[in-house]
């Protein structure tokens, strides 16, 4: 399948640099792969031009191979790091296991940044809870790094993360530097224990039990929907004003300009009006949560 042919009333005037034109495929490199579980390779990716990726902690990509298609996904690092950035590609259709049997050397083509990301300039200035299950640590980690590597733009950094069962856990290298670092309250739970796992057994809400949160402060939660629909009774519990609360919905995306309608919900479009949402923004829509 040849790449999408970008639609018209969305693209920019010809006379418009190419470089500037995110709706013009680019090639991107990969320079690394790590198979961090058995359905999901991490790919660390370099713009082919050698350009830096200007993006936000939780926007997109569109990220296609050649004859194959093209797949919405989350960036997976900071813009702090360096001049790469990380995409986790699970297998679970046609173009991601495509992907997924690319190696170091081979190259992709993507088109992006899109969407809206975590709203830094609400964050800046207080505690910071991230919640993070399953597969929604890969867009959270993009603004757990940005924390960290920014540490004095927050007060209290705490984050809670929780996976289905110990060999399920992505970012395994993250999560043994997040344990023993005095920069973030980091604590993690797994449904399903095994004789390797020493830690905490429950849903990822047991966590709250674990430590101080202050109603004041700015919540991010991504992961399956089952999961927000319990959080949020959690921090209800806390008195967490729902403006003060994010929820990243990376899901049901397809063209990444809100032409397809795949991602409506209502009258929002997770790619273009998302995929990071305040939970008081949407909590009415019942497509939403």
């Amino acid at each position: 399948m040849p790449a999408p042919t970008p639609c018209r009333c969305a693209t920019p005037s010809p006379d418009q640099d190419q470089k500037e034109n995110i709706f013009l495929p680019r090639e991107a490199n990969i320079i690394r792969v790590e198979k961090t579980t058995e359905m999901e390779r991490i790919l660390t990716l370099r713009l082919a031009d050698g350009s830096q990726m200007k993006f936000e902690p939780g926007q997109i990509l569109e990220v296609g191979l050649m004859g194959y298609g093209e797949i919405p996904i989350g960036l997976a690092s900071s813009p702090t790091r360096t001049n790469t950035f990380d995409i986790v590609v699970r297998s679970v259709g046609r173009v991601s296991q495509a992907i997924n049997t690319l190696g170091k050397g081979d190259t992709l083509l993507i088109r992006g940044p899109w969407g809206h990301g975590f709203p830094l300039e609400n964050l800046r200035g207080h505690d910071l809870l991230i919640i993070a299950g399953g597969i929604g640590l890969c867009p959270t980690r993009s603004l757990i790094q940005y924390a960290l590597d920014r540490r004095q733009e927050f007060k209290r950094f705490s984050l809670f993360y929780g996976a289905r069962d110990p060999q399920q856990q992505l970012f395994t290298a993250d999560l043994a530097d997040w344990r023993k670092s005095k920069d973030v309250d980091y604590h993690e739970t797994v449904d399903k224990s095994d004789p390797t796992w020493k830690g905490n057994v429950g849903v990822i809400t047991t966590l709250f039990s674990k430590t101080k949160i202050d109603p004041g402060t700015r919540v991010v939660i991504c992961g399956p929907p089952i999961m927000f629909k319990f959080v949020i009774r959690e921090i209800d519990k806390l008195g967490i004003p729902h403006q003060n609360v994010f929820v990243d919905l990376e899901r049901r995306m397809k063209c990444g300009v809100g032409k397809c309608g795949h991602c409506q919900m209502n009258d929002k479009y997770v790619c273009t009006d998302g995929p990071v949402f305040a939970f008081s923004e949407i909590e009415r829509l019942e497509e939403a949560i």
